[in-house]
């Protein structure tokens, strides 16, 4: 079950930052939908080979932000809360465009140029979808 999650040493970010931005990312595209059942956290800390802290932290923090449901003995499954696939879809792309924007003005570039590039850019994944 652990296999859709793949932790990098080499990413600067903590382990269990990259935990929870997989699990959000398979919830936004709809590999978990509501109701799936997560690997307990000694599970997933032994597939990973991270420490069970790391995925508890995760864990904790999914729940915090409502992405998950954990329930004492009977372990976490993704919430069953209407909307939260299209909230989590919203949110990335909004972290994305922030990031976008962000390297196009420390680079100078103008509002306009950079709706433009993304145009370009958006109308070339077309192109090559089709």
């Amino acid at each position: 079950m652990h296999s859709w999650i793949s932790i990098s040493l080499g990413d600067p970010r903590p382990l269990y930052l990259q935990v929870i931005e997989q699990v959000k990312r398979r919830v936004a595209v709809g590999d978990l939908p509501p109701g799936t059942e997560l690997p307990s956290i000694r599970e997933l800390a032994a597939g990973l080979k991270v420490s069970v802290i790391t995925v508890k932290r995760a864990y904790l923090e999914l729940e915090r932000e409502g992405v998950i449901a954990t329930r004492q003995g009977k372990g976490s499954v993704v919430a069953e809360k209407p909307g939260l696939q299209s909230s989590i879809q919203e949110s990335e792309l909004r972290d994305h465009l922030k990031q976008a924007a962000s390297l196009g003005l420390l680079l100078g570039k103008s509002k306009t140029e950079l709706q433009k590039r993304i145009a370009e850019v958006y109308e070339q994944i077309q192109k090559d979808e089709k």
